[in-house]
């Protein structure tokens, strides 16, 4: 993709101003938030990446939960450690979907950020994400395919499955997404009950794009790094976790979601942040 399509690449209910691709590199950034941001990190024995984590976290983050899936190292100890004022909560069920939907329900921000525990995401980033939905985005995602952003961990295996799914997804609705399967995302606390999460395991980060989109949100994509995972193995299985995915892709373009909820709720009078 070149940067001049990069920069146009958009869904089709996004306001065309501010471009979400161009801005997002260039401009600068200013805290213009009038709501309360909550981070989710779900985690499960990540001790030895969550330092390096929690140090990236902004001063524009008011809470940081994190969702503990019955860890055995010392996750806990060491999120506490590095951050006395960090809420750790028991994930109730198996499975990443299953953390994050925990860690949604869990916080109280106007805002929700969702990151990996891994070290493979920069909580550095977060303010690009936060300038977007201050500027009349409703679901803001983090691209590692657009101009500026990339991946140092990705295995050109996993990238092609990636492409697959989301061609799948651009021709089932439409849309000229340019990632999906990828968990660095932000949205307004207020949509949580129209995106209808019901995914348990990695499938959630592409059900949460696909629901914004069936539910008429404005979404923008972001540059993101990905880096590679600083410590341990990671929990992804390619072939299996691909597979649920295209379930749930196929699973959801069936039953389908109405925008017509939020068209209604813009129109009672409800206001961006």
């Amino acid at each position: 993709m070149t940067p001049a399509s990069a920069a146009t690449s958009r869904t089709n209910n996004q306001p065309r101003e501010p471009s979400p691709r161009s801005d997002a590199v260039a401009a600068p950034i200013q805290d213009s938030r009038t709501g309360t941001v909550s981070l989710i990190i779900p985690t499960k024995n990540e001790a030895r990446n969550l330092a390096w984590v929690l140090e990236q976290v902004p001063d524009c983050i008011d809470e940081i939960v994190l969702v503990d899936g019955e860890s055995v190292d010392a996750t806990r100890t060491m999120a506490l450690a590095c951050r006395p004022d960090i809420r750790v909560v028991a994930q109730n069920g198996p499975g990443k979907g299953n953390a994050l939907r925990t860690g949604f329900l869990a916080s109280t921000g106007d805002v929700v950020v969702m990151i990996d525990a891994d070290g493979s995401m920069s909580a550095q980033e977060i303010p690009h994400y936060l300038h977007f939905l201050d500027n009349g985005y409703d679901f803001v995602k983090g691209s590692r395919f657009i101009c500026g952003g990339g991946s140092l961990d990705i295995t050109i295996f996993r990238q092609a499955g990636n492409r697959a799914l989301l061609h799948l997804v651009n021709v089932l609705y439409g849309t000229n997404l340019t990632d999906l399967c990828y968990g660095f995302c932000a949205f307004h606390r207020r949509y949580l009950d129209h995106l209808h999460l019901t995914a348990s395991g990695f499938d959630i980060e592409a059900q949460m794009t696909i629901h914004a989109v069936q539910a008429g949100l404005r979404i923008a994509e972001v540059p993101s790094l990905e880096l590679p995972r600083r410590s341990g193995r990671s929990n992804l299985h390619a072939v299996s976790d691909g597979s649920l995915v295209l379930r749930a892709i196929l699973r959801d373009h069936r039953t389908g979601l109405s925008g017509r909820l939020v068209q209604a709720l813009r129109r009672d009078g409800t206001q961006p942040l």
